[in-house]
């Protein structure tokens, strides 16, 4: 996965346009905020976009006075990368990633 999909927000502005094919900026945003239940900065969720644009994870058209995002191939592909691997995690995969970063004692506690 590259870093720019590190971000929680980013992936989230993903999955929701993974689920509603294309949204408008600002109807997007709104999503966003009542998921998160708080609100977020107009600068910082258009830089968002505009980074996703620049990234290629996202198209973004105008229609109107509105701007309207869809999802790329690519930007679903790293987006269904990564919902596997998180489901890997969750439903109990063996959890190695490969990486050996020396955080795997086993307390014996179930994280479910």
């Amino acid at each position: 996965m590259t870093k720019w999909f590190h971000s929680g927000r980013r992936r989230d502005l993903c999955a929701l346009l993974y689920d509603h094919g294309e949204l408008r900026a600002q109807s997007a945003k709104s999503r966003l905020e009542s998921h998160y239940d708080e609100r977020i900065d107009p600068g910082s969720f258009y830089g968002t976009l505009s980074a996703l644009v620049e990234a290629g994870y996202l198209d973004r058209r105008t229609e109107g006075i509105a701007d309207v995002y869809a999802l790329t191939d690519a930007g679903e592909a790293a987006l269904l990368d990564h919902y596997d691997w998180l489901g890997e995690r969750i439903e109990g995969g063996d959890g190695d990633d490969g990486d050996d970063g020396g955080d795997d004692a086993d307390d014996g506690g179930d994280r479910r």
